[in-house]
């Protein structure tokens, strides 16, 4: 945790529940009351209804990979990550998430393979989502 060099995410007011969520790992996404629609990120309205009557809802954190790169160039601060697994994921739910893969040696990465979360405390008060083969 301590050796964690790397910018972190900034939470807002409309992502706040998601990096609490992460923290406790638990995949938080917001759902509206009113059509059942999922989102990431979060909106105060919903895009479908317009309703403003919305939840954040644990989501089952499983997935499946849409679209991904490998980074092979090193990159300050991502030395130690080369390749580095970027992902488009798509949630069980619906939404997708841009996050990375790890754990996956980049010959078995193949799109619309089973992912699941995994939650990295990267440090005391910041947890970040990333995702793995089911």
């Amino acid at each position: 945790m301590s050796g964690y060099t790397r910018p972190l995410p900034q939470a807002d007011d409309e992502s706040r529940e998601f990096y609490a969520g992460a923290r406790r790992h638990e995949l938080m996404l917001m759902r509206c009351r009113s059509c059942g629609a999922w989102r990431l990120p979060s909106r105060p309205r919903c895009p479908d209804c317009w309703s403003t009557d919305t939840e954040w809802v644990k989501a089952s954190g499983r997935a499946k990979l849409y679209s991904y790169g490998i980074m092979h160039q090193q990159v300050p601060g991502f030395e130690d990550r080369v390749p580095y697994l970027y992902a488009i994921v798509e949630l069980e739910e619906g939404p997708r998430i841009v996050s990375d893969i790890v754990d996956v040696p980049p010959g078995e990465v193949r799109c619309e393979m089973p992912l699941r979360a995994v939650f990295d405390d990267v440090a005391d008060d910041t947890t970040l989502v990333r995702f793995t083969k089911a």
